[in-house]
């Protein structure tokens, strides 16, 4: 059997575990995914078990996503971003991978999204800033990161190709951009939004990453103004996907994955 996992701290939410045993089923794979809540300074150790475990794979998720990236050997995207949140263990390092990155532009693509040559509009810059903007940018997007400190927008903008960026009194930009994504938890458990309703318009494709509640108030009124919107749990449902493909080298069930994640999120 083999053992996949999730280290966080806290995990006790995460909907990662009925996500992909659901995918372990419907293929037949003898495997299990658990989850691992070690202390927030023992994630070294917790990676060195897990390796000499024959644990086969982990998501990693906060606060140590930015830890683990020094632990593993990271492909590039993870090391561009900053920030892990797959590692394999097949090879004889373990090897890191950012699959927000993925969970993104697939979550557009499953949409009908076109992204190159779009301008898009990222609202924050921290680990989910990160990994979106270069997804959006490596997709050929023309990044706009808007963010409450301006400098923080500024050192991810300066990482891009053909980026800008600015305070959240630069999210007028939304009127004129073809893509809007909140990378922010604005709108968790709250009626708030992160941009004003006066920019959202038709020609727009929406994708909010909090996806608690399903629906928020920017996808709400951004489907008002008749924009294309893609829920948080897309993106969260593809970059399992991108990791189980990775650990398993199998095509992932995503409709199955996909029902089994929305059935915890009714």
């Amino acid at each position: 059997m083999n053992v996949y996992g999730l280290v966080g701290n806290p995990v006790g939410h995460s909907l990662s575990p009925p996500m992909h045993e659901a995918a372990y089923d419907a293929l037949d794979i003898d495997a299990r995914y658990v989850t691992f809540e070690p202390a927030v300074d023992d994630i070294e150790r917790a990676v060195d078990g897990a390796d000499a475990l024959g644990v086969s794979g982990l998501n990693v998720t906060i606060p140590f996503k930015q830890d683990v990236l020094g632990l593993v050997d990271p492909d590039p995207l993870a090391e561009r971003i900053g920030a892990v949140n797959t590692v394999d263990f097949s090879g004889e390092r373990p090897r890191g991978y950012n699959t927000d990155a993925a969970g993104v532009t697939r979550s557009f693509a499953h949409h009908d999204v076109t992204l190159d040559g779009r301008d898009a509009v990222v609202v924050g810059a921290g680990g989910a800033g990160r990994a979106v903007a270069f997804a959006l940018a490596d997709a050929g997007c023309r990044v706009h990161v808007a963010n409450r400190t301006v400098e923080k927008a500024a050192d991810l903008a300066a990482a891009l190709d053909d980026a800008s960026a600015g305070g959240l009194d630069t999210l007028d930009r939304v009127r004129e951009a073809d893509v809007l994504v909140n990378a922010t938890s604005v709108g968790m458990e709250s009626e708030e939004s992160p941009v004003p309703r006066e920019h959202l318009h038709g020609d727009l494709a929406v994708l909010d990453a909090v996806y608690s509640p399903i629906e928020t108030r920017l996808l709400r009124e951004a489907c008002e103004a008749g924009a294309t919107t893609v829920d948080g749990a897309w993106m969260l449902l593809y970059q399992g996907v991108e990791a189980f493909e990775r650990w398993t080298g199998r095509d992932a069930p995503v409709e199955v994955m996909n029902e089994a994640l929305r059935a915890r999120l009714s």
